[in-house]
């Protein structure tokens, strides 16, 4: 079980869910709640990152707001200011730089929904940010503006859903194609019969579990090579 942190963010503060694994130290991750919020589902990802040897942060993009309602979700969603946003990516990915727990080379970022987005966004706002995961990312980039350029020398894995549209969704190979022309390498992956949200075992209508644990397997080999 992880506990509550708080951490500076350009000049404020935001908070987080922090998972330490039992060794007291290991490769940081940024966890990205999806659009729910700092949920269950999410600081039970963190433990299990945890678990897997991740010093693991899930920062609270709602500063406390949650729901189980999809349209009180899209409403804290469309509500999300970017410029904090990118400060509270930035601001978790310090923090773990910063921390004599956290081992390797550089930061990694773990996200679904909304988060997988944000995820793979994060990499463009912090340097230190080297080694992103999406899962079934959903959030239209134009929103973002990504520095994609800011991805030369790093790393990505997308995991996309067939309800989605699969690797051929517009928002995957623009994705795609932009880490590429930066000079990043870019991961792939297409999970037939998938819903959106596949991962998510709190949702037994989308939830899949065969292609979740082929895609955690795949999501903590990616970091443990990226990140020692």
């Amino acid at each position: 079980m992880g506990d509550m942190v708080t951490f500076p963010s350009n000049g404020g503060t935001a908070d987080g869910y922090l998972a330490v694994p039992e060794s007291g130290g290991g490769p940081g991750v940024i966890l990205v709640q999806e659009w729910w919020g700092l949920v269950g589902h999410i600081t039970a990802v963190a433990d299990r990152l945890a678990a897997e040897g991740f010093v693991t942060l899930a920062p609270d993009f709602y500063h406390g707001a949650r729901t189980d309602e999809p349209d009180e979700a899209q409403r804290l969603l469309m509500g999300l200011a970017m410029d904090q946003a990118a400060k509270d990516i930035a601001g978790a990915a310090a923090y773990l730089s910063a921390s004599d727990a956290v081992q390797g080379q550089g930061i990694g970022t773990v996200g679904f929904c909304m988060g997988g987005s944000l995820a793979l966004w994060s990499a463009t706002v912090a340097e230190n940010i080297v080694a992103a995961v999406g899962f079934y990312p959903a959030m239209p980039w134009e929103r973002m503006n990504p520095g994609w350029p800011n991805y030369a020398g790093k790393w990505a894995q997308i995991h996309c859903s067939q309800e989605d549209g699969t690797s051929e969704a517009i928002g995957i190979k623009t994705a795609v194609a932009a880490i590429e022309e930066a000079g990043g390498d870019v991961q792939v992956f297409d999970y037939p019969d998938t819903h959106h949200a596949f991962f998510n075992d709190e949702r037994p209508e989308v939830y899949a579990p065969e292609a979740a644990a082929q895609a955690w397997t795949r999501t903590l080999d990616f970091l443990h090579e990226r990140l020692g």
